[in-house]
């Protein structure tokens, strides 16, 4: 409201008999607010993904709404994480502290509504009392009083206070989404971490099978005469180290199935995930324009309505200017019987209007809302913050993702180059050609191209998960779109 359409409606209302001017002045004065109107804090917006245009083989998004924004995890292909997945919704201890928050933040802006309206309030009593050892007979008092109290919200305070509740519990819900977010992601990293142990450990029995022929081969020649000692145990060196790292492995591969029993809500100990066959999936990832971000990052959103809540408060802090506003009324009776309570005669009533207003608090108020404007601009601040980091986050994936799909090209061509080395240098071992040390060496070699190749397919995998929680899940806000290209399986064996 205005100031001239306040000294118009106070002119109006000097006019007025004493009780119905007061009465409609608190009447009149009900729809001014005091609070600042809320605006979106603005951020910086680039005009696309830097990653996208430079990095080769991106193209720009197609716009994809059709994809369900809850199970982004089903885009890997994988019925055994789809299941896990399911069971984080359910059991998981964080996801749950985080629907108890929202519940309470929801609790919250119904306790602050209910204050917006009038309470009403019913009082009996009863009492008899006589001269104890006395001659009086003793008497009855009984009594019966039903009152209304309503506070105006004249200056907007509590409405403020709903709006703040509100933005409140929008954060909380957002909150919510991000517990989710990350216990699934991290639930997904674990998981594809543990198939890649498993697929480790299917290479380290089929080189450990291979190892142990090559002992057997050293060991028959030294015992023909036709190969030294030091043949023998390099190649028992070679064997009993991949034996050892096969033991590393299902050690890694053990506590990966504690932590992912942890976020499914179970003890280890009655969590089991068996061994299976991983055919790792990287699916296609469309990132949009940047200014989508706003809408499906949770942790954006909630730092957006911490903004909200923090202008309400300055809102409620002014509100301390101007003066509360009270009005009661009230109906009762008394009698020495209860059914004389309800006699006309014995009724009555009283209406009352009251106001209080601060005359000097020696700049309290002033200082409370400077305070209120403070936060709000450390909140503005924060919410950049945020947003910032997220652009971050996001051109860090695209590039990690671009770089790793280089990369699996090039590990495959040297895993195959290594494999050919072994199996020729060994040919050339048993034509006693070369010395077995060269052998030894080549081996080594294999193994590790074909094991780094495995740990560059999951670190794909993890990527794509690290993108899709840097993009929000797919999450967006109920008060504020994509489905991505077809996945493409990767192969675990190198190419011949």
């Amino acid at each position: 409201m205005n100031e001239a359409a306040m000294k118009h409606r106070q002119r109006i209302l000097s006019h007025l008999p004493g009780r119905l001017s007061a009465f409609a002045l608190a009447a009149a004065l009900a729809g001014c607010a005091v609070g600042p109107a809320y605006q979106v804090p603005t951020a910086a917006m680039p005009a696309g993904w830097k990653e996208q245009k430079t990095a080769e083989g991106w193209l720009p998004a197609a716009p994809a709404d059709a994809l369900d924004r809850g199970e982004w995890w089903k885009l890997f292909g994988d019925a055994t994480l789809d299941e896990l997945a399911s069971r984080v919704q359910v059991s998981n201890q964080n996801i749950a502290a985080a629907v108890a928050n929202y519940a309470q933040a929801q609790a919250l802006v119904r306790g602050e509504r209910a204050a917006l309206f009038p309470t009403v309030s019913l009082d009996g009593s009863g009492r008899r009392s006589g001269n104890i050892g006395g001659t009086s007979n003793a008497a009855n008092a009984f009594s019966a009083t039903l009152g209304v109290d309503w506070a105006p919200d004249v200056w907007g305070r509590l409405r403020q206070a709903v709006s703040s509740a509100q933005a409140n519990a929008q954060a909380s819900e957002a909150d919510l989404a991000s517990a989710r977010l990350s216990a699934v992601g991290d639930l997904a990293t674990n998981y594809f971490s543990l198939r890649e142990a498993d697929a480790e450990i299917v290479l380290l029995d089929q080189t450990i099978e291979g190892y142990q022929r090559a002992f057997e081969i050293t060991s028959n020649r030294y015992k023909a005469g036709i190969a030294a000692q030091t043949d023998v145990l390099q190649a028992q060196t070679q064997l009993v180290n991949a034996q050892a790292e096969r033991v590393g492995l299902q050690r890694t591969r053990a506590t990966l199935e504690h932590a992912i029993a942890m976020l499914v809500g179970v003890a280890p100990a009655d969590f089991n995930l068996p061994a299976a066959q991983w055919t790792p999936t990287v699916p296609g990832i469309p990132a949009g324009v940047p200014s989508t971000l706003l809408q499906r990052r949770p942790d954006i959103a909630a730092a957006e309505r911490a903004v909200a809540s923090a202008n309400a408060q300055i809102g409620i802090a002014r509100s301390a200017y101007f003066p509360n506003f009270g009005l009661s009324a009230s109906v009762g009776s008394s009698a020495s019987r209860v059914k004389d309570l309800f006699n006309a005669s014995n009724t009555l009533w009283a209406l009352g209007l009251s106001v209080a207003q601060v005359v000097f608090d020696a700049g309290a108020i002033g200082a409370t809302v400077d305070s209120a404007k403070a936060a709000h601009e450390a909140s503005v601040a924060r919410y950049r913050q945020t947003v910032l980091t997220a652009f971050q986050a996001v051109e860090d994936q695209l590039t990690a993702g671009a770089a790793l799909a280089q990369q699996e090209g090039l590990r495959r061509e040297a895993s195959a180059a290594a494999d050919k080395t072994e199996q020729q240098l060994l040919n050339r071992y048993r034509a006693a050609q070369v010395s077995y040390t060269e052998v030894v060496t080549a081996q080594a070699a294999a193994l590790s191209a074909r094991r780094t190749l495995v740990q560059l397919q999951v670190n794909r995998q993890t990527a794509a998960v690290a993108l899709i929680q840097a993009l929000g899940g797919g999450w967006q806000a109920g008060w504020t779109g994509e489905t991505p290209p077809a996945a493409q399986p990767i192969s675990l064996r190198s190419a011949e």
